[in-house]
């Protein structure tokens, strides 16, 4: 018996080539960073909001913070890897004058890594100020 031949690496396709880039999947990044913003600092509002004495302490709310923060950073790692896969899709060399479908989809997946790259940074300052304060001064 022999074995069956496997494929290169290079000539493998990558799971990520075969999904759909479009302009839904360039606002995913920012979109989770806004979410965990809004989760962040609404919670930080409504729980001081209603504390009768400024120095109410915010329990648990770090350790949810935390949370929130590890799961958006998966998030967005995740579509940042999947627009690195597809940002690497083989076509012609820049400058890019033709409109082609290839240099749309590499065009679209590096502004969502780009994009990702924000977010992920963003998401790093937004969680910063709720986890070092620990009450509501």
């Amino acid at each position: 018996m022999t074995k069956p031949e496997r494929n290169s690496d290079a000539e493998r396709k990558h799971w990520a080539r075969d999904l759909k880039v479009t302009l839904w999947t360039l606002i995913v990044p920012p979109t989770i960073w806004a979410v965990h913003f809004l989760f962040c600092y609404l919670w930080v509002a409504v729980t001081c909001a209603k504390s009768s004495t400024p120095r109410t302490a915010l329990t648990g709310f770090p350790l949810a913070t935390l949370i929130a923060t590890i799961v958006a950073l998966l998030g967005i790692v995740a579509a940042g890897y999947i627009a690195r896969v597809q940002s690497e899709t083989p076509g012609d060399p820049p400058p890019h004058e033709q409109g082609t479908a290839i240099d749309r989809l590499r065009f679209l997946a590096l502004s969502t890594r780009l994009l990702a790259g924000l977010s992920f940074v963003a998401v790093i300052f937004t969680a910063l100020p709720v986890i070092m304060f620990g009450d509501c001064r």
